[in-house]
């Protein structure tokens, strides 16, 4: 089984509407390759050949987007079983998932922020050590963006390191993510990074974001990832050195060479602060 330190450099995600670009794409223009399994899954025929042929060739991430880790129903076990059949197909390196809930009684089709209580941490620390179980992995979680918090006993890095800790996981550290909750909820994202726990972060991700206002950032992996958000990238590679970073870009594609070059731009950034 491939293990998470097997990533390195500069990834991009792979996204069905770029499945051939990314088949015909020169030698060492990423460095690794994630998807979401939710949406691979049981697809067969020529996309299930063309997802084995890029997973063959390239180390493979994967990041969830329906596990809901946070909520009420029971986990889905026949899901997890099937998602550790693929994680274990395609050798993937990480598999991570979000600090949030996404189902109550049905899916909500969003992901939705978690109060940052005590009894959160122990709920959704118990759910992640359960699915670590049923994985037979471990596992990293991600910071999430939000617009409005339930409840807030504790402050949202505290929230984050009790969960991590609690549950023995791991982090992948959106910093695009921090950047706009720091712009909407007022707090200083560059300290935010510094409070992070170096040693359980897996990997990053950065991405574009809609600026709505000054003081009113969207997080829509739909554009270009902003110069704040690089700016970031770097301090968070000077606080807690070089992790594999993704390139998220979910829609509004720009040719692929365009994507490149911000793969690039990732690896710029690696060197200058290597």
């Amino acid at each position: 089984m491939a293990d998470a330190r097997t990533l390195r450099g500069a990834g991009l995600g792979l996204r069905r509407a770029l499945l051939d670009e990314l088949i015909e794409a020169p030698a060492g223009a990423f460095d690794f390759l994630e998807c979401a399994p939710d949406n691979w899954i049981g697809v067969g025929g020529v996309l299930g050949e063309k997802l084995q042929a890029l997973s063959s060739r390239h180390p493979l991430s994967c990041h969830g987007l329906s596990l809901s880790l946070g909520g009420p129903d029971p986990l889905d076990l026949e899901f997890l079983q099937r998602t550790r059949q693929f994680l274990d197909r395609h050798d993937v390196a990480l598999y991570s998932e979000h600090l949030s809930y996404c189902s109550a009684g049905g899916h909500l089709y969003d992901l939705l922020p978690l109060p940052f209580t005590d009894e959160a941490v122990h709920h959704v620390a118990a759910r992640i050590a359960q699915v670590q179980d049923v994985l037979g992995r471990r596992i990293a979680v991600e910071n999430v963006s939000y617009y409005a918090a339930p409840y807030q006993a504790l402050g949202e890095v505290d929230f984050i390191d009790a969960v991590l800790r609690e549950a023995d996981c791991d982090l992948l550290l959106d910093v695009n993510n921090v950047y706009v909750n720091a712009i909407n909820h007022g707090y200083d994202a560059r300290a935010f990074i510094e409070a992070m726990p170096g040693e359980r972060i897996a990997g990053l991700h950065i991405a574009g974001h809609f600026d709505e206002a000054e003081d009113l950032k969207v997080d829509t992996h739909g554009t270009a990832v902003k110069d704040d958000v690089w700016d970031l990238l770097a301090h968070a590679y000077r606080v807690h050195g070089l992790r594999p970073t993704l390139l998220e870009r979910d829609f509004n594609f720009p040719p692929l060479a365009t994507l490149l070059d911000e793969v690039q731009r990732i690896r710029d950034t690696q060197t200058q602060a290597a």
